[in-house]
């Protein structure tokens, strides 16, 4: 496909998904517009990676090395199960590294990853940018870049990041006023260091794909920035609908077993989550993040079908 053909392309759907958001948003329409999604090859590919989070009942949180030996998994066990399993990759989610992070141990995840065949396809932070200025908010911002850092050691290419909720006592735009800044200014400490920021649609003020497009509007234009598409965290009357909308922005992707639809809980329909990563010609990992009550039983199964579908 010619480069005239890829912009008409991406002029298209970036056309049509402002139409989209137009259509369930009236007011918001003007605020459709954001920098073009990354260019791609017109052709879409997809790799296969399993989240830590998916071992969320398994794993200790922040673990003291005397919690790690007797823990039900530890994050080598994650590894290796991820390898039995013949992934490209895994996505090492930081709650689970302990509470001291030093280069060393994140080199030893390296090299057992790389070892076992495995790249490490992102990573992710539980950031909140909606801050007030203050102790609080300067925390956030050294958080992120610290945790920058670390994922340009572990050699991950992306790391996914939260928007935040907006503060009691605020309203909704001074809080994705915040966010916007809050990305600006960590996404110089991401070029240089050669990390993605994904920004995810995770609740709060980013509930909504129109939501999510004010603060894609208001990044400033960095081929380092743009978005972590989760296929289970719309909460709307169509998901789908809104998940076509992120998709063009995204520079990761995860996918969930299960759906929320006005609130209640359904079966996710992978094939339909998919396509849509498909047709906006997303390239790159497909990330498998299971959040139900049987990690250890029910995860082959979910990514052999995800294996049958990408392929």
């Amino acid at each position: 496909m010619t480069t005239n053909l890829l912009t008409s392309r991406r002029g298209f759907l970036a056309g049509g998904l402002a139409a989209g958001i137009a259509s369930t948003t009236g007011p918001l329409a003007s605020q459709a517009t954001a920098a073009d999604p990354p260019g791609r090859n017109g052709k879409s590919h997809m790799k296969l990676s399993l989240a830590g989070y998916s071992f969320n009942r398994l794993l200790p949180k922040r673990p003291t090395p005397a919690q790690e030996k007797s823990a039900k998994m530890t994050m080598d066990g994650f590894i290796r199960f991820c390898a039995d399993q013949d992934l490209d990759g895994i996505e090492p989610t930081t709650y689970y590294f302990p509470k001291v992070v030093t280069d060393e141990y994140l080199v030893h995840m390296k090299e057992l990853t790389f070892r076992l065949g495995l790249d490490i396809s992102g990573t992710a932070i539980g950031n909140d940018f909606c801050v007030a200025e203050g102790p609080g908010r300067k925390k956030q911002l050294a958080d992120a870049r610290q945790w920058i850092d670390h994922a340009a050691v572990l050699g991950a290419p992306a790391i996914r990041i939260f928007a935040g909720r907006v503060p009691k006592g605020d309203t909704e735009a001074v809080a994705i006023e915040r966010c916007v800044e809050g990305i600006n200014q960590v996404l110089d400490h991401a070029e240089k260091r050669g990390v993605f920021l994904a920004l995810e649609n995770h609740g709060g003020i980013t509930a909504t794909p129109a939501q999510m497009m004010k603060i894609i509007k208001g990044v400033r234009d960095s081929k380092f920035f743009g978005v972590n598409f989760d296929g289970g965290n719309f909460r709307t009357d169509d998901p789908y609908r809104d998940m076509a909308v992120i998709a063009p922005y995204a520079v990761n992707a995860q996918v969930k077993v299960a759906i929320f639809r006005d609130g209640k809980k359904e079966p996710a329909d992978l094939e339909r989550v998919i396509k849509i990563l498909r047709d906006a010609d997303y390239r790159g990992y497909v990330v498998l993040e299971y959040e139900e009550a049987d990690p250890l039983g029910e995860i082959p199964g979910y990514l052999k079908k995800l294996r049958q579908l990408i392929s």
